[in-house]
């Protein structure tokens, strides 16, 4: 982009923030700004190499930062708590690398033995916490423990409640017995809530920032930023940034803008509406990573009406899938089948899709006893990217049914701790998890630390003997039984699977790129590198 161009967009930029120039008004003009760009770009001309190299800012716009944000890892639920600060700071015995496999961070080696029951982990030598202090077991155990008090809330709860003790061998080794075999276990080690942080004088974990982690905490506002900086005696020949800030902009527009007026590198969740404006500029591109992703309007079943399994059915038929991709996303999306698991992931069961039907959803709503109902539907811009826009077409939807779908437009700030799981009917953002077994057991068994309201006694016994079973056919059977029992009866109504979607500056660089979690698996900050 031309000086010209760039003075421009930074005028437009103020006049959006004054007001004076409306959003509408704001992307049509930047849109034709950045094609007049492209088309005065040389063909062929020389780029930056992408050889990695080290040096520079990187800065992040996101949007799911929170002023409740703190830096005990059992309270991360979002990507920018689980790559500012799990990704950052702390490392994790073991990471998903971007080809889905599981290697050693903090670990050199782990072995099972009893059935896959007990696992030893051995650590890797000479890894040193940011104050200087060595790690040794102790801290593993402690961080851990930190998740399995009894009165733990947890994100990583549901993992912790398979180990029955943990135990140390000298400063290098940890030994994990599970209550039941699990040869899944290593993954879900990976899980960002189970940071290693140093052991506290007395026991527990040190809360305040000192992690092994590619970066140093240089500074921490709740809701409006972080600022990290490298790290000199990382245990890998990473990071390539010499600083990372992350940098909270909830609204879509505002993202937009400070990409383009460079003030960030990065954002997360692009508009679907501008990706052909930055697909035709020659400073940024549009990045689209397949994962596990997936949006949806969830009920919590203790409530009425969602109590009732024909509301929760009516609902479901109430809703045209097709019609939010279309119009929400622009095409941009897998149609959603009240069913949590992906295709593309082990042990997907295949069943007929639910389709948009008023007949049906008339018909249960008969067999519920009713004719009308009335329902709120909790949702914010930072629920999901279209969000307040799938409700409120979601509302359209269902009225022929007698349905009436009150959509609530909640504050973006704070919505993650005031509205989900504490609303009886909300949109959620689910990152997905690596194996079946992981997702239900944070999800959906009754005991699941993120469960918003649901229980099925034949489902928590499946899950029970799935995650036992070492024979893949048996196991198969078990996890569709469950999947079909979420697709009859559980609360979800799965709006669209779809890929990670941001928009980034042609400095920034990187390889593959992992999909099973935000940022490159929560790795971003040590993976990526300026090309600038």
């Amino acid at each position: 982009m031309n000086e010209s161009h760039h003075h421009q967009i930074d005028a437009l930029a103020h006049g959006l923030r004054r007001g004076t120039l409306s959003r509408r008004e704001f992307l049509l003009r930047t849109s034709a700004l950045l094609a007049a760009s492209a088309a005065a770009t040389i063909p062929g001309a020389a780029r930056a190499e992408d050889t990695p190299k080290k040096g520079g800012l990187f800065r992040l716009g996101l949007h799911n930062a929170s002023q409740n944000d703190n830096l005990d890892p059992g309270t991360w639920s979002t990507s920018w708590t689980g790559a500012g600060f799990n990704g950052g700071i702390f490392n994790n015995l073991v990471e998903i690398l971007p080809d889905g496999s599981v290697a050693g961070d903090l670990a050199e080696s782990w072995e099972p033995s009893e059935a896959a029951k007990v696992w030893r982990f051995i650590l890797k030598s000479g890894i040193t916490f940011h104050d200087g202090r060595g790690l040794v077991a102790e801290d593993v155990r402690q961080s851990i423990e930190h998740h399995m008090k009894p009165d733990s809330t947890s994100g990583g709860r549901a993992i912790v409640e398979q180990i029955a003790s943990i135990a140390t061998e000298g400063d290098d080794v940890v030994i994990f017995t599970l209550k039941e075999g699990n040869a899944d276990f290593p993954y879900l080690l990976s899980d960002y809530h189970l940071s290693i942080l140093p052991a506290a004088e007395g026991g527990g974990i040190d809360v305040s920032g000192n992690g092994t982690g590619a970066f140093k905490l240089e500074s921490f506002e709740p809701g409006i930023a972080t600022k990290l900086v490298r790290n000199p005696n990382y245990h890998k020949p990473l990071p390539y940034f010499d600083e990372v800030e992350f940098i909270s902009i909830p609204d879509a527009t505002a993202r937009l803008n400070a990409l383009l007026t460079g003030e960030v590198d990065f954002i997360q969740d692009i508009d679907i509406r501008n990706v052909s404006m930055i697909e035709g500029s020659s400073d940024f591109h549009v990045q689209r990573v397949p994962g596990l992703r997936h949006f949806s309007f969830d009920m919590d079943t203790r409530v009425a009406p969602f109590d009732n399994p024909d509301v929760r059915l009516a609902l479901k038929y109430a809703l045209d899938r097709d019609d939010i991709i279309e119009k929400v996303f622009l095409g941009e999306g897998r149609k959603g089948n009240d069913n949590p698991v992906s295709q593309i992931q082990k042990f997907s069961h295949e069943m007929p899709q639910r389709e948009y039907s008023i007949e049906k959803a008339k018909e249960h709503l008969a067999k519920a006893g009713l004719e009308t109902i009335t329902v709120d539907l909790h949702v914010a811009e930072n629920a999901f990217a279209g969000a307040i826009e799938a409700a409120v077409l979601y509302a359209e939807h269902a009225a022929p049914a007698g349905i009436t779908i009150n959509v609530v437009r909640e504050a973006a700030d704070g919505y993650w701790e005031n509205v989900w799981l504490k609303k009886p009917f909300a949109a959620v953002d689910w990152f997905g998890r690596a194996t079946v077994d992981w997702l239900f057991s944070t999800i959906y068994t009754s005991d699941a630390p993120w469960n918003a309201g649901w229980s099925n006694a034949r489902f928590d016994e499946l899950h029970a003997l799935a995650r036992a079973e070492t024979d893949d056919a048996k196991r198969t059977a078990y996890y569709a039984e469950m999947q079909q029992i979420v697709h009859d009866e559980g609360n979800i109504l799965t709006v669209a699977f779809v890929d990670w979607r941001n928009a980034i500056s042609n400095n920034i660089g990187y390889g593959e790129v992992g999909g099973l979690m935000p940022l490159d698996n929560m790795r971003i900050c040590e993976r990526w590198w300026r090309k600038d």
